[in-house]
């Protein structure tokens, strides 16, 4: 049929059947529903969880084109705060030792590290204190919490 119009064949299949837009109405229709239902939480993810609950196959992209032409977004992706940027040095803390991590006295400086250590599938929180004098622990406080 292309040759006798003298059309090129590719263009054949650029013609929108109504049957497609029928079918993209219809997914619209049913990504509207799934969003408005979980109360605008639900993001790309979720709703193609839901259409494959419903028979209906979407790619995450195409969903995501959905939402982006009828302007939903996810209560969820909205930030809640912004993050400001600081030095990594910068400290509010005031460096009393300057660097001088031999001491000749003992118990003159001491040190404390706090680390989280995974305990029969739990994560514990110890705090070693620590005399530069001799590098001896001369204590430590553990428990679920930093407070312990």
């Amino acid at each position: 049929m292309c040759s006798v119009l003298q059309i090129p064949r590719s263009s054949y299949y650029y013609e929108p059947e109504l049957a497609s837009d029928k079918e993209e109405q219809h997914v619209e229709d049913a990504i509207l529903k799934i969003f408005k239902d979980s109360l605008n939480n639900y993001g790309t993810r979720k709703i193609k969880v839901e259409l494959k609950k419903e028979s209906i196959q979407l790619s995450l992209r195409k969903i995501g084109q959905v939402m982006k032409k009828h302007g939903l977004v996810s209560t969820y992706i909205i930030a809640q705060f912004k993050p400001y940027k600081t030095d990594s040095n910068a400290s509010t803390t005031e460096n009393h030792i300057q660097r001088q991590f031999t001491q000749n006295e003992p118990y003159a400086v001491v040190v404390s590290d706090l680390k989280y250590v995974r305990v029969a599938g739990k994560w514990q929180h110890v705090c070693l204190f620590v005399d530069l004098f001799n590098r001896e622990i001369i204590g430590f406080s553990s428990g679920p919490r930093k407070t312990a």
